[in-house]
């Protein structure tokens, strides 16, 4: 087991790289699946949750090579169509994989998918759209048994909720599906342009992505292509949170201004200047933090829930009262209690946390419990006195990659050690 050692009060100063995105690699590696040939895929982030997903591909039946931060997938002729339980046990999105072995193999069999615990993630609406599509699917002892008698064909589907999972997951079995697949209330993620993207590179006809409405016409097949994946706006707002606790300026290398117009006013409002440019971001802060008026988390173009997080950690030592009031997940508040172990004041009831600024955070001995609430802690350990130990590194080794070496390469002082 591992630990981060903290010792906070230190400003930061430097420029960061900003890792390509986790929740776009992830689909785009499910998404090889579907083309016949070589995919590579470039500024692909080095996580475990990549790793496994390369492993999958691996059951699957695909070659995969992994080299610094570009993957090559050749899927030819995929010969599985079974995920085993533990590497569905291991992350929340190998959900995405069920779209693409039904409609590249035409069959498929997982378990139910792992991850954070943030409270019910139905996959309903996934299994919803497929089984309009034409697939058959039975759940027996938590495993799903998918099967397509005739094929998987084009429908009409409208989202209940615009689900990012769902939205990739019937985008991934429409696009070698006979006939047009329509998805209204789709999810509008940056993300889910970037599966698009790649896909059309691929020979897909997609129209629509980044709209609520998106359009699949089927083809025959796919051919393999060349990607970069896009940078991880949430790891951007990490770093800009970062920078709003423990001050100074930092320049965020490949930020994308754009997939943050929600976030950068929260920050603006806490008292920290934004410079955007076309390939990078700067924020700076030297005055002391102000309290913001309530943030909202909603789907994009909203305020994204995975940021919502380490945007409490800033505020912890904000002059004044916040409220965040989470409306994605309903077991998003898990990092609070450590937080307060931290000398944060914080309320939570039901959706609403109501923050009230501490003029001091303590370094403590804290444990994450999932991904955005351990990188949370990392950034109030900036802000606080003295130096803190932060466990279940684990969790935030699947969203970021060598987070102390970003950090320490900014002036910080993050050492991961054996417990």
């Amino acid at each position: 087991m591992q630990k981060l050692v903290i010792e906070g009060e230190r400003r930061l100063c430097g420029e960061l790289t900003v890792q390509g995105a986790k929740n776009s690699a992830l689909p785009l590696l499910a998404a090889c699946l579907l083309a016949d040939g070589e995919s590579v895929l470039h500024n692909c982030p080095q996580l475990s949750d990549v790793c496994s997903a390369c492993r999958i591909l691996g059951c699957l039946g695909c070659e995969c090579r992994l080299e610094d931060h570009t993957v090559t997938v050749r899927a030819d002729a995929p010969c599985g169509c079974c995920v085993p339980d533990e590497l569905m046990r291991e992350m929340r999105s190998s959900i995405v994989f069920l779209g693409a072995v039904l409609g590249r193999v035409g069959e498929c069999s997982l378990s139910f998918p792992g991850g954070c615990e943030l409270g019910p993630r139905p996959i309903d609406m996934h299994l919803n759209a497929l089984r309009r599509m034409g697939a058959e699917i039975k759940e027996c002892h938590g495993v799903l048994r998918c099967t397509c008698p005739e094929g998987l064909h084009g429908a009409k589907t409208a989202l209940s909720f615009p689900s990012v999972g769902a939205t990739e997951n019937i985008m991934l079995a429409a696009v070698l599906a006979d006939g047009v697949t329509v998805i209204r209330n789709a999810a509008r993620e940056p993300e889910i342009c970037d599966l698009a993207g790649f896909l059309r590179g691929c020979g897909a006809r997609i129209k629509g992505d980044g709209s609520d409405t998106i359009t699949i016409e089927g083809v025959t097949s796919l051919h393999g292509c060349e990607y970069t994946v896009m940078p991880d706006r949430i790891v951007a707002a990490t770093m800009m949170a970062a920078a709003a606790a423990a001050g100074g300026e930092l320049a965020l290398i490949g930020a994308r201004s754009g997939d943050l117009d929600a976030v950068i006013p929260v920050f603006e409002e806490m008292g920290c200047r934004i410079y955007p440019y076309s390939d990078r971001l700067f924020v700076t802060r030297s005055l002391p933090l102000k309290a913001v008026r309530t943030v909202r988390t909603m789907p994009y173009p909203g305020f994204p829930t995975d940021a919502q997080a380490v945007v409490m950690a800033a505020l912890a030592k904000a002059k004044g009262t916040s409220i965040i009031v989470e409306n994605i997940f309903e077991n998003r508040y898990r990092h609070v209690d450590e937080l307060i172990r931290m000398g944060a004041v914080i309320k939570t009831e039901g959706k609403v946390a109501v923050i009230d600024g501490a003029p001091r955070l303590y370094g403590a001995k804290v444990r994450a419990a999932e991904l955005r609430g351990g990188a949370a802690l990392a950034v109030a350990a900036l802000a606080a006195e003295g130096v803190t130990e932060l466990t279940g590194v684990r969790y935030i080794d699947r969203g970021y990659e060598r987070l102390e070496a970003q950090l320490t390469a900014a002036g910080a002082s993050v050492k991961r050690l054996l417990e």
